[in-house]
């Protein structure tokens, strides 16, 4: 019977060279070499690593600090806004700033994010679409309601310039965004309208049907029956 012969198991190569004093002396004087062939460079790369997190740092507390002092600045401005002077809350009085003075000089803080939406419902109000639509879209927030005001902000500039496929899109990015009993059904009517001036009766009475089936407490929901019966008698044309 044929005797089963053990195969030795060779020691990797690397552990060898491990387990050799002079092969890690070598190594270890190679790596001495290296640092001091290249001590320049090396101290270069640190250097630019420090001034780069140095300067991320002071950009945060930078900014940090022009948005405490441009909230402060913008709260006089807010005020007239609320009061419905609004050319004051752009301009200012001459002592407090107004809100196009706060986009100037603190651009990137919460605070002009936030005058970009004030100034753009302004605009909007005297009509002055384009420039409406310019600050209206440089505004963004976490917070549902705002946000998805200010999308239906957009959709009416856009249909007030004829843009009608414009505003359909932020139209329903303002229905669709966190959803709620009292605004949803607002903006779903406007929706409704823009698609009928589009030409589209069927996206606009299942508009209105949508409002009709979820929304029927809403002060749009009678209206939605009465214009959804409407629709459907000119589509039955």
């Amino acid at each position: 019977m044929a005797t089963k012969q053990t195969k030795r198991v060779q020691p990797e190569h690397h552990n060898e060279l491990l387990e050799d004093p002079s092969e890690i002396a070598s190594r270890l004087s190679k790596g001495e070499t290296f640092l001091k062939q290249n001590s320049k460079v090396l101290a270069g790369v640190l250097i630019a690593a420090v001034i780069l997190i140095g300067g991320i740092l002071f950009f945060q507390i930078n900014t940090q600090n022009n948005n405490e002092t441009a909230q402060k600045e913008m709260f006089q401005a807010v005020y007239f806004y609320e009061q419905d002077s609004v050319q004051l809350a752009l301009n200012g009085d001459g002592i407090n700033s107004g809100l196009l003075e706060i986009v100037d000089e603190y651009p990137r803080t919460d605070a002009a994010n936030l005058a970009h939406f004030y100034i753009g419902s302004i605009y909007l109000s005297e009509r002055n679409y384009q420039d409406a639509l310019a600050h209206l879209e440089q505004f963004s927030s976490d917070d549902y309601l705002v946000q998805a005001k200010a999308y239906s902000l957009i959709g009416d500039a856009q249909m007030e310039l004829g843009n009608t496929a414009e505003a359909i899109s932020f139209y329903k990015k303002a229905a669709n965004y966190n959803e709620n009993d009292y605004f949803t059904p607002k903006y779903l009517n406007k929706l409704a309208i823009a698609q009928e001036a589009a030409g589209d009766l069927s996206a606009a009475i299942a508009t209105y049907t949508e409002i009709e089936n979820k929304y029927f407490e809403s002060f749009e929901y009678a209206t939605a029956r009465k214009q959804k019966a409407r629709l459907e008698g000119l589509a039955a044309k």
